[in-house]
């Protein structure tokens, strides 16, 4: 099984688990977190989800090296976005990554070791808090191999970061470590390596004890409105094209070996 689900609680703690690939998320993977994450919206005794990864690493991206040899083509036509989409809440789809389309009523917790990055960062920015360990990285470093981000990145970031730092990231596609990212707003807490999850556990266990509905309900006022986050959404797949003109040559580089752990001199 490519993810692991662990309840206690009223803790969901949902991991990915391919870290022979730095738990990059191919087909298979995507399709289970987002069933994984709909399981936990519908369980009710379960308060709040974490999402991480295994063996020291949140998330490298998607697996380019099945995007580069087209073994992703099949997925990539599954998660087009119907036509007149607009609730994300009443009618969830699936984005390239799993869960990115989905619009919570309950909260998620990034708890980020190593390599957040790519569609990674835009998996952590899909979360409502993120934690983030000394020694991990962000950065859009699809920005080296012409993959758009098309999992709400081009959404959440400008709202989390503002505008300005947002562009800095989106079209510089530089790495930004822990300390930075506290300093950026990206992430909420900073632990030691080896602590997000514990970090994330307790703030998770804090977030239980309060009266849900009144903060539900708040979360809920807080973000863009269902049709609103799906509007928006809607308009950032239709960079999916530059996929197909640049990405998936781009991913080809990448499984060949070039520009891996974030190098963009040799690309």
């Amino acid at each position: 099984m490519t993810i692991t689900i662990d309840k206690c609680d009223a803790i969901t703690t949902i991991a990915i688990n391919r870290p022979d690939a730095r738990n990059a998320v191919n087909p298979e993977t995507a399709r289970l977190l987002y069933q994984a994450f709909l399981d936990f919206e519908a369980d009710e005794p379960q308060r709040v989800a974490i999402l991480t990864g295994t063996g020291g690493y949140f998330c490298a991206g998607f697996d380019l090296k099945a995007a580069g040899a087209g073994d992703a083509t099949g997925w990539m036509a599954e998660v087009q976005i119907p036509e007149g989409w607009d609730d994300p809440m009443a009618h969830p789809i699936p984005g390239p990554m799993g869960p990115s389309r989905l619009m919570l009523s309950k909260p998620v917790i990034a708890a980020i070791e190593g390599p957040a990055v790519a569609g990674g960062m835009e998996l952590a920015a899909w979360c409502d808090m993120r934690v983030m360990a000394q020694g991990a990285v962000t950065g859009v470093f699809c920005r080296r191999w012409g993959v758009p981000l098309i999992d709400g990145g081009t959404i959440r970031l400008p709202q989390i970061l503002g505008q300005g730092r947002a562009n800095d990231l989106i079209l510089t596609g530089r790495g930004v470590e822990a300390e930075e990212a506290l300093a950026l707003g990206f992430a909420n807490r900073t632990c030691p390596q080896g602590e997000a999850l514990k970090v994330a556990r307790a703030i998770a266990a804090d977030l239980i004890r309060f009266p849900q509905a009144c903060m539900l309900a708040d979360h809920l006022s807080a973000r863009m409105t269902p049709a609103d986050l799906a509007a928006a959404l809607r308009r950032e797949w239709a960079s999916f094209a530059a996929f197909a003109a640049e990405g998936q040559a781009g991913a080809a580089r990448f499984a060949s070996g070039k520009g891996r752990s974030g190098d963009f001199g040799d690309i």
